[in-house]
């Protein structure tokens, strides 16, 4: 079954990069307004259900917790000089913050504004969930600037609201010939911040699109875009039911940046979903680095927690808090490679084309040999590079087939190419010499 079409991949790419500029200005959140706006966006694109869970709702050892929403933020000087202003940038803004209109001296104001003094040109991203604060971020130049030009008392409104509301969360599901499930996580719940993770929501987006146009699917998909941790925990609280029918996941985040890709694997690092992404990377271009899986990062966290235990990893390019743009005003549409954007997208579309194709078969004369060149699989001397491997590919697949080996496990240990594989294996089994095991 061939879902992955190179002919779109440079529409696709186009699609991907107009999503990004336009979902880059929302500020997004653990809940509010932000989330929705960006889910009905991407439901132009794909067909997302939106989700609200109340306030309040008891989640495993978690609550839902208050919606939060901004309307405007900013810091004025004596001569009414918005000088920090949430309309310029939303990361100006601790996201958060509880509603404040006040006027106070430099020194009062001071302690509730944040700096990289390390990085003087770039503002932060912070927030001050789960606590009674506030707060705005701002370049150290930009504090410079302030601090010398002494011209207080300083106003100072947050207008934002906190209370009783929802946490909302889009799923998208895709029935399948089976009700066996694919899942892919992406969180939303960050403000302008466009490799961490709009990357990883434009991607599922479009990888959503582009499965829904198939006329026939193997497996069921399933996409959710959840704010990070808390986003991951209420739907898996709510879902437990169907949680068995999971096979494969994958959580997609920082999938844009100029960085090699990176894998990390499910909690069992051996799983089926952790060798269709491997064997992806290795075959195809570039340097790439594969890491076992460990209990913090995204949302694989909750995913391979010990009672849900999924097999789910998680595709990145350059891994959380190892670039210098990380959760600042850098991660910006600049620091996103539209070519390395569509890039992860591509190798998304070739792990979907692993498992909806991989299978496990049975050789039906697995008594030496069978007579190859009766099916015209067998060139005494063949004459071109590409017949040979082909050959060689229908001699593993055939000798492998023992009902014991999934094809790709025999790609991983012929070290060919999962599609010559596959090809070799649909050869085989409309010769009739490939079956499926009793």
């Amino acid at each position: 079954m061939n879902v992955h079409n190179p002919n779109s991949l440079q529409s696709d790419a186009d699609q991907l990069w107009s999503l990004m500029e336009q979902l880059f200005p929302i500020c997004r959140s653990m809940t509010g307004n932000g989330v929705r706006n960006s889910l009905r966006l991407l439901r132009r694109v794909a067909p997302i259900e939106i989700v609200e869970v109340p306030s309040g709702t008891e989640v495993f050892d978690w609550s839902v917790p208050d919606e939060w929403n901004v309307r405007d933020a900013f810091v004025k000087d004596s001569t009414g000089r918005r000088v920090v202003d949430f309309r310029v940038s939303n990361l100006h803004l601790v996201n958060g913050s509880r509603p404040v209109r006040d006027t106070m001296s430099w020194a009062s104001l001071r302690p509730h504004l944040h700096t990289l003094p390390d990085q003087p040109d770039l503002v932060p991203y912070k927030t001050c969930f789960h606590k009674d604060e506030w707060g705005f971020c701002l370049s150290q130049a930009q504090f410079d600037s302030i601090e010398n030009a002494a011209k207080g008392p300083y106003e100072v409104v947050v207008d934002t609201t906190v209370g009783g509301g929802s946490l909302t969360y889009g799923e998208v599901f895709l029935q399948g010939e089976t009700d066996r499930e694919v899942l892919f996580s992406a969180h939303i719940c960050h403000p302008s911040l466009a490799n961490d993770n709009l990357s990883g929501i434009c991607i599922a987006a479009l990888l959503a699109k582009h499965l829904a146009g198939k006329p026939r699917l193997r497996y069921s998909y399933r996409f959710l875009f959840a704010p990070a941790t808390i986003g991951a925990i209420t739907w898996l609280a709510l879902n437990q039911g169907r949680l068995d029918r999971i096979d494969h996941g994958l959580v997609l985040s920082l999938l844009g940046d100029r960085g090699n890709s990176t894998y990390k694997r499910s909690r069992s690092g051996s799983h089926a979903i952790d060798q269709a992404v491997e064997h992806v990377l290795a075959h195809s271009e570039g340097d790439y680095e594969i890491r076992d899986f460990e209990p913090f990062g995204y949302d694989e966290r909750q995913f391979c927690s010990p009672g849900i235990d999924l097999p789910m990893g998680c595709l990145m390019r350059t891994p959380s808090g190892e670039f210098a743009e990380y959760h600042t005003s850098g991660d910006n549409l600049g620091f996103v490679d539209p070519a390395c954007l569509a890039d992860s997208y591509a190798k998304c579309l070739r792990v979907i084309e692993i498992i909806e194709n991989d299978r496990i078969l049975m050789n039906r004369k697995p008594h030496c040999e069978p007579r190859l060149d009766r099916f015209g699989l067998y060139q005494s001397l063949p004459s071109q590079a590409d017949a040979r491997r082909l050959q060689q590919a229908v001699q593993w697949v055939l000798n492998l087939s023992d009902g014991q080996h999934s094809l790709i496990e025999i790609a991983a240990r012929s070290k060919m190419p999962f599609a010559l594989v596959n090809d070799a294996a649909g050869r085989l089994e409309a010769a009739g010499l490939l079956g499926n095991p009793k």
